[in-house]
């Protein structure tokens, strides 16, 4: 593969480079160095969804406990595989929580202030509070709680690969139960991504109410 401009080049081996980093408590084992003891991975999902709302999940990690096998960006695992590791997340962390944004809310302030304030809600709602966060790309500006913002972070930091996987499998789950409310959009298979399938069905049955009126193709 050749690039005419360096700087492409440059991203190029940048990007390959964190694909391929390996989940860990790198970031986790810096903080606890500078003196941070109780620290939450956070991110989010759906926020590129056509339907439903936008999740995210905060999760606080026991350090003395191994990760899941596997514990990777929830995108990069199959569907079996981010069940299993949920599941073992949930019995193993010392806390978590969830916080979503419905879709008649994502239209009125948009998606990025929808998944930011999906955050807040998920930290707020955790039993311990955290003294660092670990945020998948995002700075909270209005959270008081010192915070650093890693790019693909769901790839690289457990605390953040935990989240995704967290706030993924709480999504999809919701999604399949709103495929027996709302038949033939074909949520059980899509989760409200902007598939052909998905697409086609909108515009047999129009929107429900669990479109994002202000989201392209939509209306």
């Amino acid at each position: 593969m050749r690039f005419s401009d360096p700087c492409e080049s440059v991203r190029f081996v940048l990007s390959a480079f964190l694909n391929f980093m390996p989940v860990g408590f790198d970031f986790e084992f810096e903080a606890r160095a500078e003196g941070f003891s109780v620290i939450a991975g956070v991110d989010e999902v759906g926020r590129g969804c056509l339907a439903g709302p936008v999740v995210a999940a905060a999760c606080i990690l026991d350090p003395n406990k191994q990760l899941p096998a596997g514990l990777n960006d929830s995108k990069k695992l199959s569907e079996k595989r981010r069940s299993e590791i949920g599941e073992q997340l949930k019995q193993s962390v010392l806390a978590y929580a969830i916080g979503q944004i419905e879709a008649d809310e994502i239209d009125q302030i948009n998606i990025l202030q929808a998944t930011i304030r999906a955050m807040h809600a998920a930290i707020a709602s955790l039993e311990l509070r955290p003294d660092l966060l670990l945020i998948d790309a995002l700075q909270l500006k209005e959270v008081p709680i010192p915070q650093k913002a890693i790019i693909k972070g769901d790839s690289i930091s457990a605390s953040i690969a935990a989240a995704s996987v967290l706030a993924k499998t709480y999504r999809d789950e919701l999604m399949h139960r709103h495929d027996i409310d709302f038949p033939g959009y074909g949520f059980a298979a899509h989760v409200g991504y902007g598939t052909a399938a998905h697409f086609d069905a909108i515009r047999r049955l129009g929107p429900c109410r669990l479109h994002r009126k202000t989201f392209r193709g939509v209306v």
